[in-house]
């Protein structure tokens, strides 16, 4: 598979980071079928990219056809088995069994030319992988929150990956307008294996009552970042970010500098998602 072969691409999962991943593609000018198992979610994403595009003609950022024609080009997919594509991004919830089913059943229902990709930011993709008949074609590829804005993505090889998949994923990145960097398989890549230590310290710091989570974050945005780490963590949404550090302290066995925070963990019992709910360390104005 060529970059030129490329005409019709499948984003599963129309989350945050889905809708995202699918803007970037239509940009891009290609042909997006968004799907998830909750087809409101579909049709709550394209809404908020319209919005997204509508604001980015106000700014003159595009045309008012420009945008027109990006949105055209995202199709709410309702049947997974209509997922006939050339190329796959999965950007679903990180459990190692709802990705490794994802990706079995795409290769049932198309060719061995179809290129599978996962946004995974904490599954091996050797293990991922492990479930497929043609392990050679599939990669990772992680996009960062937000994706239009966010210029990084991680091409990530596995063990049984092709150099001609990555190679392919080098043009695919340049084609989105993405700087691309390639790692190895390891637990978290590189941005989360280091930035990792960035939320559970400042959570430890709370649970130590060291100091409140506002102050935390004004001291760090003092310092250069752009957001601190709570305010972060509300941006990404607290089961995300949760699940990406349990992922990554099982995957180190159980390294206690990767440990969940407790406080995180209750925030997602009592439905305090950050931003997406409305409250999480701060609250949120949400539309009616």
């Amino acid at each position: 598979m060529t970059i030129e072969n490329i005409k019709r691409i499948a984003v599963i999962g129309a989350g945050t980071m889905g809708q995202g991943i699918a803007q970037v593609c239509a940009l891009a000018g290609y042909t997006v079928m968004l799907y998830d198992i909750q087809p409101e979610l579909i049709r709550t994403a394209i809404s908020t990219i319209r919005k997204t595009l509508e604001s980015h003609v106000e700014r003159g950022k595009i045309t008012e056809q420009h945008k027109n024609e990006v949105i055209g080009r995202i199709e709410a997919a309702g049947d997974f088995r209509t997922l006939q594509i050339d190329l796959a991004i999965e950007a679903v919830i990180e459990k190692l069994d709802v990705k490794q089913k994802i990706f079995s059943e795409l290769e049932k229902i198309n060719g061995q030319d179809c290129i599978l990709i996962s946004n995974t930011s904490s599954i091996s993709i050797t293990l991922i992988a492990s479930v497929l008949k043609y392990p050679g074609r599939f990669a990772g590829l992680h996009f960062f929150n937000p994706a239009p804005a966010m210029k990084l993505v991680e091409i990530v090889r596995g063990a049984a990956t092709d150099e001609s998949t990555i190679n392919f994923l080098k043009d695919f990145s340049s084609k989105i307008s993405k700087a691309a960097v390639l790692v190895k398989d390891s637990p978290g890549f590189i941005v989360n294996r280091v930035a990792r230590h960035f939320y559970t310290e400042s959570l430890r710091i709370l649970e130590d009552n060291v100091s409140d989570f506002q102050t935390v974050d004004q001291l760090m945005r003092a310092t250069g970042f752009k957001m601190g780490p709570f305010e972060l963590m509300d941006l990404i949404g607290m089961d995300v970010n949760y699940a990406v550090t349990s992922s990554m302290f099982n995957s180190f066995h159980q390294d206690p500098k990767f440990r969940p925070s407790r406080i995180q963990q209750q925030k997602i019992e009592a439905g305090f998602l950050g931003r997406k709910s409305g409250k999480g360390f701060y609250i949120y104005q949400t539309k009616e």
